[in-house]
């Protein structure tokens, strides 16, 4: 079907077209769904996935459907597909076989273009802003146009509308794939032309032929930016053409002030002041798109005074520098862009807000681009402080032998100082960059494809971690979020903490576990972290960390000594001696804190830590602080269940005066024994309880385990009992190990073998 046969069938209101869309939920598919519902249309649409969009959509009268199925396009009198849609989907090679006519969006939006005096905003950059700023402007003027706009406008309410009554239609024109070339408009816009999209294009020659074809189906105003030399070489001194830019051009800007995420500047027209203009988004690069909005809105001739008031109002578009969070901490910034002049401009606009440091996560945007120009994407990137970089976005292209996410990383490191890595997949990559973050930066992810994701994701758990820290007193806790657990196991491995808060005093504590148990938020305490092993997957929801002011305390009273929870052993060992009293020699071998030696009865040299405990004070589930006699606890060999539920906060150890030589005497051999019979590396300390049989260390080694190993995981040659880290051994290596030795002894001497050591967390990334 040509474009003007289904151009007369769409005005023609007695007799409805039925037209189905194939993928239907993407923003341009889902802009033409708004447009033909609005004219009266039947319309169905089908995709492999279902949005809020699509839902609303429905409530309009589409007939969708999910996934896409062959009979969906039955009775349709033309099928529209998107860019995204394969030749051999379902749907497409059904509608072939049946003659039933298929034509691209482009070809359906220039169907329906032709209905009203178009307006087309075309350029390599800024399409989206500026179409939204002309609608918006036209709006405030008087006019209400139909709009088409590639992405979700809050000022206008949706992506696409149609007015029935209005004469103008303002559309953005993808120059992506050369349907540019469809359009007949009233006027045009043309923003800027470079090389982009060079999967389609042979190079710079073969766009211009698009845009020259375009304004020469213009029939009146050729708005363009002076400033860009070939939309200039193109433009200037056709009939109707009218230039914008910084300088010698019909519209100017001048004097522009950018303060508090605004600009202001001065409009003057061929030579005359109009006025100065107050806009509200920030950005060099919005002026001049505000000037292309502000000759479009002169063409039809709006009064200026409420063009001012409308650029005013204007408040962007969905993922065109949109703020998705900000507070005195941290501001979180998404953007579509991904061509090295939009990564420019965007980080210029960042840099003008005056972050402490500006952090950007980059996903890189096709392999062609990529490979292209990965040396102007380095230089772009220099204007960030701390460059993340995801996996490449593909789309619809097949992988570039060579070309990946660290392409990108090399040509920043080439081009300057700018410190960058590689942070690997978009649904994981916001444990790295949000537990880099820190207080005062700006965080801007950037390109076309799912990157806003991890923006998204970081927000939300901050605006949670946030209002949890206000909670507390000032001062008295601190958090951060995705807080590798490696860095608070002995054995150094382990995923992220979604939420890690580390109280100061007893009341902070209270106040968090209280809010987490509110909320149904779930939470772990965790000291030292000696006899715990986190998968790699992480610990969903709080982790709780009591460190340093009250929790760190050791002091004594007599022949008493009081630890806080987050003393270690070895601290409260050594303060006893220093005071003359025996009983805690043994601590100076154990390699934990007193909560988490509370929590499990830890022990060494035949001394369980209850043997010497006269009270725990402790905070109960409900936030409630309280203390316990030792009678009135139950403790078992590495187990007391009432601390599997309550968490210590101090501890009352009975101590036996002594004379100097003996305590460190006592001392020494605590040190030897550990020296002489556990590993150096990095461990958990024991791994299995002791079976009845024989103790689980002599075991392993009769089973011929020893210094068996998965990955960088290994048993300890000193010890059968311990596995040890041998560098960036993952917790699914461990854990990997611990199942063949319990497999073995099952198999070959029918013990059960029971781990000792805490096993928590995620076995996958879930949040």
């Amino acid at each position: 079907m040509k474009i003007d046969e289904l151009s007369k069938r769409l005005t023609d209101r007695g007799n409805p077209v039925k037209v189905h869309l194939v993928g239907v939920a993407g923003s341009g598919m889902s802009g033409l769904a708004l447009l033909l519902l609005g004219m009266g249309h039947r319309v169905s649409g089908s995709d492999r996935v279902t949005s809020g969009e699509t839902q609303r959509m429905q409530g309009l009268g589409l007939v969708f459907s999910s996934p896409h199925r062959a009979d969906e396009v039955h009775g349709a009198d033309v099928v529209v597909y998107s860019s995204a849609i394969r030749d051999d989907n379902v749907a497409r090679a059904e509608a072939r076989v049946h003659g039933i006519p298929c034509i691209r969006r482009a070809e359906c939006l220039a169907a329906i273009l032709h209905t009203r005096k178009g307006v087309v905003i075309s350029g390599t950059h800024g399409k989206t802003t500026t179409s939204a700023m002309c609608a918006h402007l036209l709006r405030r003027g008087g006019i209400m146009p139909c709009h088409y706009v590639g992405a979700e406008i809050p000022v206008l309410g949706t992506n696409a509308h149609w007015e029935e009554d209005c004469e103008l239609m303002v559309a953005e024109g993808d120059e992506s794939d050369g349907t540019l070339a469809l359009y007949q408009p009233e006027h045009c816009v043309v923003l800027n032309i470079e090389e982009e999209h060079l999967d389609f294009y042979s190079g710079i020659d073969h766009i211009k032929e698009v845009f020259t074809t375009l304004l020469d189906q213009t029939r009146g105003n050729k708005i363009y930016f002076a400033g860009c030399p070939v939309a200039g070489a193109l433009c200037a001194g056709r009939d109707g053409a009218v230039s914008y830019g910084w300088e010698n051009a019909d519209f100017v800007a001048s004097d522009v002030h950018e303060t508090g995420g605004t600009v202001t500047f001065d409009v003057i027209r061929r030579g005359d002041l109009l006025g100065r203009v107050g806009l509200g988004i920030p950005g060099r690069h919005n002026v001049l798109n505000a000037l292309a909005a502000i000759a479009v809105a002169d063409a039809a001739e709006v009064d200026f005074q409420l063009v001012a008031r409308g650029l005013g109002t204007f408040a962007g578009a969905r993922r065109r520098f949109e703020n998705k969070y900000l507070s005195p901490r941290l501001r979180v910034i998404d953007d579509y862009g991904h061509h090295p002049t939009e990564v420019t401009a965007t980080l210029q606009t960042a840099r003008s807000l005056k972050p402490d440091r500006l952090v950007v996560v980059f996903q890189p945007h096709r392999y062609s681009r990529t490979q292209k120009l990965a040396d102007d994407f380095g230089k772009a990137l220099q204007a960030a402080d701390r460059v993340f970089v995801t996996d490449i976005y593909p789309a619809s292209e097949l992988p570039i032998d060579g070309v990946t996410a660290q392409t990108i990383v090399d040509a920043i490191a080439a081009n300057g100082d700018t410190r960058a890595e590689v942070v690997g997949a978009v649904p994981s990559a916001h444990h790295a960059v949000g537990n880099a973050l820190k207080a005062g930066d700006l965080l801007i992810t950037l390109g076309a494809g799912n990157v806003h994701e991890i923006g998204t994701k970081i927000a939300r758990d901050m605006t949670l971690l946030e209002e949890m820290l206000r909670y507390c007193a000032e001062g008295e806790a601190d958090g951060e979020l995705y807080e590798p657990m490696s860095r608070h196991t002995t054995i150094l491995c382990g995923g992220p903490a979604q939420l890690w808060l580390e109280p100061h005093s007893f009341n902070a504590f209270a106040e968090l576990v209280r809010y987490c148990r509110d909320r149904g938020i779930p939470q772990r305490i965790v000291g030292r972290g000696s006899n715990l092993l986190v998968r790699d997957g992480g610990i969903r929801g709080a982790v709780i960390h009591p460190v340093g002011g009250e929790f760190s305390h050791v002091r004594v009273e007599g022949d008493v000594i009081i630890a806080g929870a987050g003393a270690r052993f070895k601290k409260v060992a050594s303060v006893a001696a220093s005071h003359g009293l025996t009983g805690m020699e043994w601590m100076e071998g154990i390699p934990g804190n007193v909560g988490g030696g509370l929590r499990m009865n830890a022990g060494a040299m035949g001394i369980e830590t209850f043997d010497q405990v006269i009270s725990v004070t402790f905070l109960d589930e409900d936030g409630g602080i309280h203390e316990r006699k030792r009678d009135e606890i139950i403790a078992h060999y590495r187990n007391v269940p009432e601390l599997r539920r309550n968490f210590a906060l101090v501890a009352r150890f009975q101590a036996q005066k002594s004379d100097a030589s003996s305590i460190a005497r006592r001392m020494d051999e605590s040190k030897n024994k550990r020296r002489a019979s556990q590993p150096i590396a990095a461990s958990a300390g024991c791994i299995f309880k002791n079976p009845e049989e024989i103790p689980a260390g002599m075991l392993v080694d009769e089973l011929g385990m020893k210094e068996a190993s998965m990955g960088k995981a290994q048993v300890s040659k000193e010890h059968g009992n311990f596995i040890v880290n041998r560098g960036k051994a993952t917790a699914t290596d461990v854990l990997g190990l611990i199942d063949q030795i319990r497999r073995k002894a099952k198999s070959s001497r029918n013990i059960t073998m029971e781990t000792e050591v805490q096993i928590i967390g995620e076995d996958e990334y879930t949040f």
